[in-house]
């Protein structure tokens, strides 16, 4: 299981994801370019220590991601129909998210095995993309029981 942000905006927002990966074990692709200096303060205030903890791919470009990655690429975006709720994660999934400002383009949507959606109440546009990848990341977590400390999954054991 990776989480990948292609090509984000807001430092803080991307400095919780690391952070959320650096707990949870889970490895963070950055796609760049960012829409901040990398070495941003707010950057390292909302990753705190974690930083150091976690497991962090910077790849040049949309380009460098797709030669260095394995597994499904599952985009979350507003204009998917099926929910993440209704999938089997895999272990090996790649959970994509965009820029907080205008997700991804055409082409990325495209590239993606599948789009998924959070269902949310009518009228509301988009989460947090941290709060988004939390909840899509803890669901595809305890599908495969991926969690630090879980026990294998009956699926692993046959």
């Amino acid at each position: 299981m990776r989480i990948a942000l292609y090509q984000p905006d807001i430092p803080q927002n991307a400095g919780t994801i690391i952070r959320l990966g650096a707990c949870l074990g889970v490895p963070v692709d950055i796609i760049e370019p960012c829409g901040f200096v990398w070495s941003e303060p707010k950057l390292r205030r909302a990753g705190m220590d974690y930083l150091t903890m976690a497991n962090v791919t910077r790849h040049e470009n949309w380009s460098r991601f797709t030669g260095e990655s394995n597994g499904r690429l599952l985009l979350l975006t507003t204009k998917a129909q099926q929910s993440y709720l209704e999938i089997d994660f895999q272990s090996d999934d790649r959970l994509l998210f965009g820029r907080e400002s205008v997700g991804v383009p055409e082409e990325i949507h495209e590239a993606a095995d599948v789009r998924l959606t959070i269902p949310m109440m009518p009228g509301a546009r988009s989460l947090n993309v941290a709060m988004a990848a939390a909840m899509v990341t803890a669901e595809a977590l305890r599908q495969t029981r991926g969690f630090p400390g879980s026990p294998p999954s009956s699926k692993e054991t046959k």
